[in-house]
């Protein structure tokens, strides 16, 4: 049985760096075999389908792109289902969606992570099962939040998390 993934992309048509039209991330999607192939915005978000487990899709992705970009292009992979937890766990539910960042990690966040962080003032900080969640509050324009390690991941505001979601909620 085919399993539905939801592949995000880091640094990918962000700030003018990674250019990567969608229309040729469907394209490299479908000719690794991945099947109902779909891309969200254009900002790496990629819908598939396919027989493989979460670890084959990833690397299938990661050596294709790699392949095209001539650099490592950072993919981190969540079932339908996954992807439906993360927004049913949101710890904060009362933020602005487009101020609510998920950071969407490979490994699970340290325990102590958020005694690590530095420079918050303000922002609610809270680990999920492979995700960092951030209130932003007032927004993230003058934040000086470090938060170690998230270097190793990608973000997506809760809109987009909430959309990707609603998108793949049937399967």
């Amino acid at each position: 049985m085919q399993t539905t993934y939801i592949a995000l992309l880091r640094a990918v048509n962000v700030g003018g760096t990674g250019k990567l039209p969608m229309v040729d991330l469907r394209a490299m999607a479908e000719g690794l075999g991945f099947t109902n192939v779909r891309t969200f915005i254009a900002s790496g978000n990629l819908l598939l389908e396919s027989l493989l487990d979460e670890g084959e899709v990833k690397t299938k992705l990661e050596v294709r792109l790699g392949e095209y970009a001539g650099k490592p292009v950072p993919v981190f992979v969540r079932t339908a289902a996954e992807m439906r937890a993360v927004k049913h766990a949101n710890p904060f539910p009362d933020g602005h969606g487009s101020r609510l960042m998920v950071f969407f990690r490979d490994d699970v966040p340290p325990p102590d992570l958020l005694e690590l962080v530095r420079d918050q003032q303000g922002e609610r900080i809270a680990l999920g099962v492979r995700e960092i969640y951030v209130d932003y509050g007032e927004g993230i324009r003058h934040t000086r939040l470090k938060i170690p390690g998230n270097v190793n991941g990608t973000g997506r505001n809760m809109n987009t998390v909430a959309k990707l979601a609603e998108i793949v909620r049937d399967a």
